[in-house]
C-alpha cells in the first residue's frame, strides 16, 4: 500500500497544479487498487508530481474529543444541500498555487458572497499569506488533508493524520477552524475511507458540478463553459467545485475568470449563495 502511494505521487501534473477535480456527479478514471472498494467511481484526472510532498507533522491519531461529527451528517458524502430553497454554496479547493485567489476573493468582496474553501495543509505552508487573506476575507475554511493523497490507498491512521494534521495546520496559519467539513482529493473514497473521517469528527463533502475550470484553456475549457456548467446543473442546495490554482500548462485561471458572471446569472435565477454551514443541523 505504502509502495503505491509513493508511486502514485510522482506521476500527473494537471489536477493538481490547479487542485482540480472531476466533472459532474463524484465518478476517476483511474483503476481502483487492489483494495479499494469505492461505492462509486470517480473520473478525476491524473496525479500531480508538483506540489505533494510529505507532511513533517508527527502522526495525529488521535481525535480531540470535541470532534464529533454533527448530528445526522454521518455515513456518506454529501453531494447536495438537502433543501428546497434556491440556494448554491461555491466551493474552491486549493492544493497547490495561489494564482487565482486574488481575483477569486476580490470578486466575492464586491458581490458580498461568501464560499467555501477547502485549503490543503501544504497550500497553508507554501501560500500562507494567501491562505490567511481567505480567512480574513470571512470565508468558511475546509480540509482537503495535508499531502493531497489518494486516499483508499492509506492506512487508516494515515487517514485520521492526513485529515487532522491539515486541520492543525489550517488553525496554525490562518487561525480559522476547518472543521467538520473535509473534501477527499481526488475525490477517490469508498464506504471505508467515509467512515474513518468521520470517526475523526469530520464530514466528507462532494460536489454537484465540477466547472471543470482546472482543465484550462488547453483542455479546450473557456469561461463560457464554467459558466454553461453551473447554470446547466443549478438546483436547490447545488454544490459547486470550482479552483483556486492555474493550470500548469496554460497557467488560465477560468474559474476565478468565470466567477462574476457566475455569480450574476446565478442570481438573476432567483438564486442566493450560502456556505457550507447550511448543512448543519
Amino acid at each position: 500500500m505504502r509502495t503505491g502511494l509513493l508511486a502514485g505521487l510522482a506521476v500527473g501534473a494537471v489536477l493538481l497544479g490547479a487542485c482540480g477535480g472531476p466533472t459532474t456527479a463524484p465518478t476517476t478514471s483511474r483503476p481502483p487498487s487492489s483494495t479499494s472498494t469505492s461505492t462509486t467511481t470517480t473520473t478525476g484526472p491524473p496525479r500531480s508530481s508538483t506540489t505533494t510532498t510529505t507532511s513533517t507533522l508527527p502522526p495525529t491519531t488521535t481525535t480531540p474529543s470535541s470532534l464529533v461529527v454533527p448530528a445526522g451528517l454521518a455515513g456518506k458524502e454529501w453531494n447536495v444541500i438537502p433543501t428546497t430553497a434556491k440556494v448554491v454554496a461555491l466551493t474552491f479547493d486549493a492544493g497547490a498555487n495561489a494564482d487565482g485567489v486574488a481575483k477569486i476573493l476580490a470578486t466575492l468582496a464586491t458581490e458580498r458572497v461568501r464560499a467555501t474553501f477547502f485549503l490543503t495543509g501544504n497550500f497553508v505552508s507554501a501560500y500562507p499569506s494567501a491562505a490567511r487573506a481567505i480567512a480574513s476575507a470571512g470565508m468558511r475554511l475546509g480540509d482537503h488533508s495535508i499531502t493531497h493523497p489518494y486516499f483508499t490507498e492509506l492506512t487508516d491512521a494515515e487517514i485520521r493524520h492526513e485529515v487532522l494534521g491539515a486541520r492543525s495546520q489550517i488553525l496554525s496559519v490562518t487561525g480559522s477552524d476547518p472543521w467538520p467539513w473535509f473534501r477527499f482529493p481526488y475525490f477517490d473514497r469508498n464506504e471505508h475511507t467515509i467512515a474513518v473521517v468521520n470517526s475523526v469528527g469530520f464530514v466528507p463533502i462532494g460536489w454537484t458540478v465540477d466547472t471543470l475550470g482546472w482543465e484550462g484553456t488547453s483542455g479546450g475549457i473557456t469561461v463560457s463553459t464554467v459558466v454553461s456548467r453551473v447554470l446547466a446543473n443549478l438546483q436547490p442546495g447545488e454544490i459547486v467545485v470550482m479552483h483556486c490554482g492555474s493550470n500548469p500548462t496554460d497557467h488560465s485561471t477560468l474559474d476565478a475568470d468565470a466567477l462574476p458572471t457566475v455569480i450574476h446569472d446565478v442570481r438573476a435565477r432567483g438564486y442566493s449563495f450560502v456556505t457550507l454551514d447550511a448543512l448543519l443541523p
